[in-house]
């Protein structure tokens, strides 16, 4: 698999490569897979494809905490990231493993492969809900995940030395919660991985086998998508 361990200057960017990655397999005309890996420089909330911002997001705490929110194109809820949250974003093809059109079975895949990485660094991982992963019962990671043609795209977060406040203080109780929250706040419902960055980085890329680095990355396609898209406020705060 390829490999793209890239953190871009801008969120809009990093969000939008994401985006790119999975149009640029669309439009390749054979099956194309990566990993991208890559860590916020700073605070940021990213609210699903058809969320609204107001009902999950607390737009003052966030302003005041200098978090900006845009909207990903994939679905699920409101996150917050920033140093310390590892992205990731794996894109696959749906002609090498056709069992993938199941959005169930894309879920039971990527994270089964994400708990047999992390289990030798934290036996305790598990998968939890519909698409998280936890130690017991606290949560350390979400993903989401886009469906097109011939790919799809699958990507969350690792919270590994994040400043879980953050959690608490830029989102609002989540209008959809798994049955195992058991409605706690995000303080009693989060945890950080007991890892180190450059651990979890390792056992991500081996557990996918990403051994050939992605070097002709989508730079225009990003770029557009950035001006087009992720720095309009008609996207991140549409309706």
């Amino acid at each position: 698999m390829l490999l793209l361990d890239l953190t871009l200057p801008s969120a809009e960017a990093n969000l939008a490569l994401d985006e790119a990655l999975l149009e640029q397999a669309e439009a390749s005309g054979r099956p194309q897979e990566c990993l991208r890996l890559w860590e916020p420089a700073g605070p940021l909330v990213v609210i699903g494809r058809s969320s609204l911002a107001e009902q999950e997001v607390d737009e003052a705490a966030c302003r005041r905490r200098g978090a900006p929110i845009f909207r990903r194109t994939s679905g699920g809820a409101a996150i917050v990231a920033a140093p310390g949250c590892l992205m990731y974003a794996v894109v696959l093809s749906l002609e090498l493993r056709p069992q993938l059109r199941s959005i169930d079975e894309a879920h039971r895949f990527v994270l089964g492969k994400l708990v047999e990485a992390i289990r030798p660094l934290a036996p305790e991982v598990e998968r939890r809900g519909t698409s998280d992963l936890a130690m017991g019962d606290r949560k350390f990671s979400g993903n989401s995940l886009r469906v097109k043609r011939e790919h799809l795209l699958y990507h969350g977060t690792l919270l590994y030395d994040f400043p879980l406040e953050l959690i608490e203080t830029c989102l609002r109780t989540p209008p959809r919660q798994p049955e195992y929250r058991a409605r706690r706040s995000h303080l009693d419902f989060v945890t950080n991985l007991p890892v180190g960055a450059a651990a979890l980085r390792r056992a991500i890329v081996g557990a996918w086998a990403a051994d050939e680095p992605l070097e002709n990355w989508p730079r225009q396609l990003t770029e557009r998508l950035v001006a087009e898209k992720y720095s309009e406020r008609e996207w991140n705060y549409r309706r």
